[in-house]
């Protein structure tokens, strides 16, 4: 257990996918704690489910984001959940490229270890789901059938989706928001 962190069982878990990852968002982060190497963005398409009889978590991130080298080198990501009062820091993640300086540090969220994967999650996240790569696919848009689909792409950026096994899901203990 990480300080301030308990694990619940995923059986236990409940969440509102279309108002998560919608109205909400997350907060994906690749990298290595350890090594204080890694990067955060904050991502609003994605999904929950079983896959090859594992629960997986199904994030997209388009090759331009500083995010994406990280989640090609690295094996795991985490998805960090955070109350509403904290719209602005992922406003900022969002808006923001780590390539330009230490927009993590300008959040004030505090990069905490993870359970089982190299990734950071966050002490201020309600809950961390704690994800292993097990496959990786780009966009082809000649498989898109809504036509409407293309209006995403207009600079032909078109997204890699990342499966990942959940390994854990940890909810925050002390100070708990309502998510």
């Amino acid at each position: 257990m990480t300080s301030g962190r308990r694990q619940i069982s995923l059986e236990q878990w409940v969440i509102h996918p279309f108002d998560q990852w919608e109205k909400q968002w997350m907060v994906l982060a690749a990298g290595s704690f350890k090594e204080a190497h890694y990067n955060a963005m904050t991502v609003a398409w994605g999904s929950f489910g079983v896959m090859w009889g594992k629960p997986f978590a199904m994030v997209v991130v388009r090759p331009t984001r500083y995010t994406f080298a990280f989640l090609e080198k690295h094996q795991d990501f985490t998805l960090g959940i955070f109350a509403e009062s904290y719209r602005p820091a992922l406003q900022l993640l969002g808006s923001k490229s780590g390539r330009a300086g230490n927009k993590i540090a300008e959040t004030g969220l505090t990069p905490v270890a993870s359970l089982h994967v190299a990734a950071p999650g966050f002490a201020e996240a309600a809950l961390t789901v704690e994800c292993r790569k097990m496959y990786r696919q780009d966009m082809d848009p000649a498989g898109f059938i809504d036509p409407a689909i293309e209006k995403n792409y207009a600079q032909h950026d078109y997204h890699r989706m990342y499966f990942g096994e959940i390994l854990a899901v940890t909810e925050r203990m002390e100070g708990k928001k309502k998510i």
